[in-house]
């Protein structure tokens, strides 16, 4: 290890860098001497440091480490009957604590759950290391051979010094400033140290991961951020901070953030709005798990987001969700685990597209309670929508027919590309909105529905449950009575499908005519042909012709699909080639 030796008359004393580091971010600092044996006996070889049972001040509200759990210092002092110096931390895993913050009668701290707090001897607290201590730990190589340690005698003023092994020192700080990317993820940092320390040492840092550390205030961050001119990447995840309410961090301090990660950090919405006049060209900003409530519309903030992640924040309900609906680059909005269960944008009629969330393009609705179908056509109304996740609904849950609840959500989202991560092919739309027009085709009629356009009326009552079915019947045709017949889906000949096989490549092949069950998968059409024709399999390529689309051919590419999925009806024309 390489120190630095300040001899005198009658003896060496050495301070090693990391131990000097550790001395200015500590409780420590203030101290005017510090011997090396008490040094030994209260700082770990990882620079962690770990309080005596005299020291008192400076603690409350810092964030410490036991055995692993987090908590914050609510009180330190005595706790009669029984001698010496507590602490009382308010643990963020209330299961961990053991009452209140109260001992026989007395309140020496609260805490937000019964059984939220502890009294703990200052001995057995980890208060952390600063951020470029948790550097050098996770970083500087130690395990390379030791090369051997020359001595050298400067003058620093008019006092002799002895250094040892500064080859090393200007390695370690070589290794340092070429650090771009950063995980410092339960470190146990708890500030920035020595002033400057971090520029010096480390200045081409752009993306840092300080979640589960000991952070204890915004202000520590932006200690640790004004020294990172180039910082584009910033986690702070769960890590309970204290904000400012009313001034905004320092001018220029996250002027190249991008992303900025805040999960359960306990944040509030007028914290976010007060912090975001910082953060100017900020475009992902993560806030899950904060029990946020949007209480007030985003003015000249927040304007340049693309992402906003606002999952499993409960209190959050679609009213809250219009003040944000007009950030005009908001391209992901991710909604997870808040209870959602209805929307609807007063500002668009049916068929009509909303103002609200005009860049909108990826919305995430996983793990709520969506319920109605109401909620699709709503989603219809978003003029950029692409890209849907809402698995885990109980629209989505509560079905046993996977494929058609699927289908229905295609049919109800005209622009829809993906959904659940799956992308939507051409000819999976197709055959969703066929089978959507067909399935309500009935309905339709009652409705007021006909074939005949100037007799196409159908009332109020349907076009709101079914708002894209008229737009459906301009594109495909209204559907023919003998689509709608009811039919039993239980008895085998009112699934079989009569079609017409035809062998464009094979003029001396015959026309001929097969009934197939609509739920034949295309390999099991393709095995019959195989078995009918001699031809293998492999080489068989199958399409079909619809009466109702003259002169356009559909492929049936998936051979795991079946001929119900391709919307492959009675009196169509299977196309076999090899």
């Amino acid at each position: 290890m390489e120190s630095v030796s300040s001899k005198s008359r009658n003896s060496t004393f050495r301070i090693y860098p990391e131990t000097q580091a550790l001395l200015t971010t500590s409780p420590y600092r203030n101290c005017s001497y510090l011997s090396p044996g008490f040094l030994r006996s209260h700082i770990l070889d990882s620079g962690y440091v770990i309080m005596n049972s005299t020291l008192t001040s400076d603690v409350i509200g810092r964030r410490v480490e036991v055995n692993g759990e987090h908590a914050t210092v609510r009180f330190s002092g005595i706790v009669p009957p029984v001698a010496g110096l507590w602490l009382g931390v308010e643990w963020d895993n209330p299961e961990r604590g053991k009452h209140d913050g109260s001992h026989e009668g007395t309140v020496y701290f609260k805490c937000r759950h019964p059984t939220g707090g502890s009294f703990i001897r200052p001995n057995k607290v980890n208060f952390g290391v600063d951020f470029l201590t948790a550097i050098k730990n996770r970083y500087v190589l130690e395990d390379e051979p030791k090369e051997e340690e020359t001595e050298q005698i400067v003058i620093i003023g008019n006092k002799p010094v002895e250094t040892i092994g500064f080859d090393s020192v200007i390695k370690q700080q070589s290794q340092l400033s070429k650090l771009q990317d950063v995980s410092l993820r339960n470190c146990a940092v708890n500030g920035a140290g020595d002033k400057g320390g971090i520029a010096k040492a480390c200045p081409n840092i752009r993306s840092i991961d300080l979640s589960k550390n000991l952070l204890s205030s915004w202000e520590e961050v932006t200690d640790i951020a004004n020294q990172l001119k180039h910082l584009e990447v910033l986690n702070l995840s769960e890590n309970k901070l204290t904000f400012p309410s009313s001034s905004p961090s320092p001018a220029g301090t996250f002027s190249t953030l991008k992303v900025l990660v805040l999960n359960r950090t306990g944040i509030t919405w007028a914290e976010v709005l007060c912090c975001a006049s910082g953060w100017p060209v900020l475009e992902k900003l993560y806030l899950e798990s904060n029990n946020i409530v949007i209480s007030e519309r985003p003015t000249d903030v927040l304007q340049t987001v693309k992402l906003l992640d606002l999952s499993s924040n409960q209190l959050i309900d679609e009213n809250q969700l219009f003040l944000i609906a007009y950030l005009p680059r908001l391209e992901q909005l991710i909604l997870s685990d808040i209870g959602i269960s209805s929307i609807h944008f007063p500002d668009a009629g049916i068929g009509c597209k909303t103002s609200m969330f005009p860049s909108l393009q990826y919305l995430v609705l996983n793990d709520n309670q969506i319920a109605q179908w109401s909620f699709m056509n709503e989603l219809d109304k978003l003029q950029s929508l692409h890209a849907l996740s809402c698995t885990r609904n109980p629209l989505t849950e509560g079905s046993k027919d996977a494929q058609t609840t699927r289908q229905f959500i295609i049919a109800r989202i005209g622009q829809l590309r993906t959904l659940n991560k799956c992308a939507i092919e051409p000819e999976e739309r197709r055959g969703a909105e066929l089978d959507y027009r067909k399935a309500f085709g009935n309905e339709w009629k009652k409705a007021g529905g006909h074939q005949d356009p100037e007799k196409n009326r159908p009332n109020k009552e349907f076009l709101e449950a079914h708002p894209r079915y008229q737009a459906l019947c301009l594109k495909y045709g209204a559907p023919e009575d003998g689509e709608l017949k009811t039919q039993q889906p239980f008895l085998l000949k009112n699934q079989l499908l009569t079609l017409k096989i035809k062998y464009p490549n094979q003029l001396d092949q015959k026309v001929t005519e097969k009934q197939l069950p609509e739920s034949m998968t295309v390999q099991k059409v393709k095995g019959l042909l195989s078995r009918l024709l001699k031809v293998p399999v492999s080489e068989l390529l199958l399409s079909y012709e619809s009466p109702k689309m003259p002169g356009k051919e559909i492929e049936l590419e998936n051979d795991l699909q079946s001929l119900q999925f391709y919307s492959v009806e009675n009196g169509d024309c299977l196309l076999v080639r090899w």
